[in-house]
């Protein structure tokens, strides 16, 4: 039997349903599409954030521990220097060949294996039995963190490429990296109080487990699609120049200038030039030294670095007040500089995109360094007589000020430059953020002893090595403290209280002076960077 014919008119009809149903299906299609993608660059952040967290936290906790693990483990006091600095020594010396590294075999992948690592150097040094596997899990967990820093950074980066919802990202991951330095104090005195010292890192270990299994699942692979191949000597230097440079600089700090420390910073400057000359000389460099030729890039590097300079005066004087001048406890302070963290991130998450939108980058930047330099000039109308909760609204605004200059800085490094090389320019700005952070404390840390050591006024009559001792630095007078009559020992300690309260006033008063600089040269170096950013191409 023949089918019955079809009309035009049912014809029509079935075209319609037909239609109507593709365009119901590229709908549900497209939406399952934005929802996969939204939820795969949130996840992207989150993950990044966590990890970031763990890295900031394990670099402050360890402080508490010293004395613990010492007392313990009976380490040298060139022991206890690796101890405390081997992790930053090998996240300094590693970060620029590992956004290299990243570029190359997968962002991806090398924060997943630079997860795993850095949990099982935690358990590997949360049971260390001997001074030696100590620092050699110290070392590794710097390695480690090196690998997942420019990477995470990177692939928040990636994730995001709306500006506005880019710059909120890197606001909120800066903000995070901040939250875990204040944090590392309040967790590892509230761990200590209830473990042994082991607990400070193995509590890395479920926290990196969370990264690596929901990294596998969120995070997308990418990488620099024209690899090139690595260059052995490259990788020396740089390590050997940027361990150098922060080496040096921290010798200086801690015991005075000298030639041999000198000669050391010299010549870990030279390898560092003629890095830089190698890198515009080979086929495959481990950082394109051509990304300094586009001013957003080079401009926010150079301020980030000496914002990071200012920054560091406030978590070096206030540890040392909170603690040594108002005999509060580790956990106490580390509850007390919370503020600030809390301030980072609210500048950097949440007032950055729309400040940028109104008044553009080099401005906000100018504004949120220019309200730092103020808080940090206003933080000297306090002393030893402190009312915290006059401080605390100050802590806070100082924090939103830098949170966001240095949110917008981030941003606008990684804004710059090609997706493809995002890693390297990770790398670049966390070590200049390293290199930055370990000249304030040296060059500040300076001006804090030597403005102590002219300002204090000791009792007459002491022996003379409890008079070297209290004349030398606060802690010194403690320690004098604790070897002469009571009587006397309160007199010292009081001298000593009011002299560091005139050294944290004079490196306030630095570091007010260093916002303000940047301030300027943000508003003279990024005048004619735009408000929203378009990848830079560079030219051979």
């Amino acid at each position: 039997m023949a089918a019955p014919p079809v009309s035009e008119g049912s014809a029509d009809r079935q075209a319609v349903v037909s239609g109507g149903t593709d365009a119901l299906r590229r709908q549900i299609t497209y939406e399952e599409r934005h929802m996969n993608t939204n939820l795969s660059k949130w996840g992207t952040l989150v993950v990044s954030c966590v990890a970031v967290l763990v890295l900031s936290v394990d670099l402050t906790a360890l402080h508490l521990a010293i004395p613990l693990l010492t007392a313990e483990l009976g380490p040298s006091a060139t022991e206890i220097l690796w101890i405390a600095d081997g992790y930053g020594f090998a996240l300094a010396g590693l970060l620029i060949t590992m956004g290299w590294v990243g570029d190359r075999v997968g962002r991806k992948k090398l924060l997943l294996i630079g997860a795993a690592a850095f949990g099982t150097a935690s358990a590997l040094t949360a049971y260390a039995h001997t001074t030696e596997t100590l620092v050699a899990g110290r070392v590794l967990l710097g390695a480690a963190g090196a690998t997942i820093m420019p990477s995470a950074l990177a692939l928040v980066r990636n994730a995001f490429d709306e500006p506005g919802e880019r710059t909120m990202a890197v606001g909120a991951f800066a903000g995070v990296g901040g939250l875990g330095v204040g944090l590392g104090p309040l967790l590892g005195g509230a761990l200590l109080d209830r473990f042994w010292w082991g607990a400070v890192f193995l509590i890395n270990v479920p926290l990196m487990a969370v990264v690596v299994a929901a990294g596998l699942v969120v995070l997308r692979e990418s990488r620099d699609p024209r690899p090139g191949g690595l260059d052995p000597l490259s990788v020396l230097m740089s390590a050997a120049g940027t361990v150098g440079v922060i080496y040096s600089v921290k010798e200086i700090a801690a015991d005075g200038f000298g030639a041999a420390r000198a000669a050391a910073g010299l010549g870990a400057l030279v390898v560092l030039v003629l890095f830089v000359r190698r890198q515009s000389r080979i086929p495959d460099p481990l950082i394109d030294v051509r990304l300094f030729r586009i001013p957003a890039f080079s401009g926010s590097i150079g301020i980030n670095l000496f914002a990071m300079f200012a920054l560091v005066a406030q978590s070096l004087v206030f540890a040392q007040f909170w603690q040594l001048v108002l005999g509060w406890s580790p956990l106490k302070a580390g509850l007390a500089g919370l503020p600030g963290a809390i301030g980072a991130m609210a500048g950097g998450a949440a007032l950055a995109p729309p400040l940028i939108s109104a008044m553009g980058r080099s401005r906000t930047i100018a504004i949120g360094l220019f309200v730092s330099a103020c808080t940090f000039t206003a933080f000297t109308g306090f002393g030893a007589d402190l009312n915290y909760w006059a401080f605390l609204p100050l802590l806070f605004a100082s924090g939103l000020g830098m949170g966001l200059a240095m949110a917008v800085t981030s941003d606008t490094i990684l804004a710059s430059v090609p997706k493809e090389r995002a890693g390297a320019a990770s790398a670049i700005s966390e070590t200049a953020t390293e290199l930055g952070g370990a000249l304030g404390m040296a060059l500040l840390g300076s001006v804090v002893n030597a403005v102590y050591r002219t300002s204090v006024t000791l009792p007459g009559g002491l022996p003379e090595d409890a008079s070297a001792k209290a004349g030398d630095s606060l802690p010194g007078a403690y320690e004098a403290a604790s070897a002469i009559p009571q009587d006397v020992a309160g007199r010292v300690l009081d001298a000593a209280r009011l002299a560091y309260v005139d050294a944290m006033h004079a490196a306030l008063l630095c570091s007010a002076f260093l916002a303000l600089v940047s301030a300027v040269a943000a508003l003279l170096s990024l005048r004619s960077v735009p408000r929203e950013l378009e990848e830079q191409v560079v030219d051979a």
